[in-house]
């Protein structure tokens, strides 16, 4: 858990802080991993100052590939530990399919990449067949790994099981709340935007309720609009309160002085902090159909971890899940 950030940037170089909480699970090293994969290579020089190598900008997107394996019968909560043991191999789930036939037997279809990049061998292959078996036992059947085809990799443009008068109401939160001066207000979110503080920069503050993924889901929304930050603090400032201040600017370097783009950002950033995730659920006769809903990165990215943390609720809950139909759109 993160419960304080600092970020600060002169336009070359960026520095990070964040105090964090972790657990006695938490790998420290593969963390540590995973941040300098995400950060821009550099390269040092004699000098020993390092210089920043723009050819390694746009990273190859990974391989997807397809694990399909058949179980002998259905039980509560073993989505989520088959997506526990995927999540601590380092696969990102990108789509997931799941059926159960009629005589209790389960197909799962799960499309993958791995962070390590190593699927295609016979022994990362061999690793992962043997961490699924060992928490699935005697009930896996079958099991198959492949590389998925073009089709899969390329995102569809809708969704299937997201009708369009279901996506309007889950996503269509429309501009309200905003007040002269640039602040827009609700009863869990306050956002003000200031362009008195800084002569170079506009200042927004945001006070809400803590999620997990806060600190995500906030700059996405800024990345999206193609707007820079050069400062920002996030902190805990009380149970469950957050409070947030980010000196931000155009990307000609000029500040955000239009009031419609302030509206427009303000309430795209409400939207995101009201409702992280987009909650439906439906009747279907004998059955109950839960949507479950959030926005993606204009690049395709999406909230880490999200379908772990989706199974991980429905299986607290107590709830069987006998069909499932999981992908990433935009």
């Amino acid at each position: 858990m993160c419960f304080c950030t600092d970020v600060s940037t002169d336009g070359n170089w960026c520095y990070l802080i964040f105090w964090v909480v972790g657990k006695p699970t938490t790998r420290w090293y593969l963390l540590r991993e995973r941040l300098l994969e995400v950060c821009p290579p550099c390269t040092p020089a004699l000098s020993e100052i390092y210089y920043f190598r723009p050819e390694f900008q746009q990273p190859k997107p990974p391989k997807v590939f397809l694990l399909k394996f058949w179980c002998t019968f259905d039980r509560k909560g073993l989505l989520h530990d088959v997506t526990k043991v995927l999540y601590e191999l380092e696969l990102t789930v990108k789509r997931v399919k799941v059926f159960t036939a009629p005589d209790g037997t389960v197909m799962d279809l799960l499309f993958v990449t791995d962070t390590r990049e190593l699927l295609h061998t016979a022994r990362r292959q061999e690793e992962t067949k043997s961490q699924l078996n060992a928490m699935l036992g005697d009930n896996m059947i079958s099991f198959e790994i492949e590389l998925a085809g073009p089709g899969v990799t390329a995102n569809p443009q809708g969704s299937a099981f997201l009708p369009p008068a279901i996506t309007d109401d889950m996503f269509g939160l429309e501009f309200n709340g905003t007040h002269m001066g640039g602040a827009l207000t609700s009863n869990r979110v306050s956002i003000t935007v200031d362009n008195q503080l800084s002569h170079s920069h506009t200042v927004v503050h945001i006070v809400c309720k803590d999620h997990k993924g806060l600190i995500y889901d906030i700059m996405r929304t800024l990345k999206d609009y193609n707007i820079q930050t050069s400062y920002g603090r996030f902190s805990s400032k009380a149970k469950e309160k957050f409070e947030v201040d980010l000196f931000i600017m155009q990307v000609d370097g000029k500040k955000i002085l239009d009031p419609e783009k302030q509206k427009v950002l303000c309430s795209r950033l409400r939207m995101e902090l009201v409702r992280p995730l987009r909650v439906e659920v439906m009747s279907r006769g004998p059955e109950t159909e839960l949507l479950v809903a959030n926005p993606v990165e204009l690049a395709g990215k999406g909230r880490p971890l999200v379908f772990y943390d989706i199974t991980l609720a429905i299986t607290s809950l107590n709830i069987r899940i006998f069909s499932v139909s999981y992908s990433k759109l935009h």
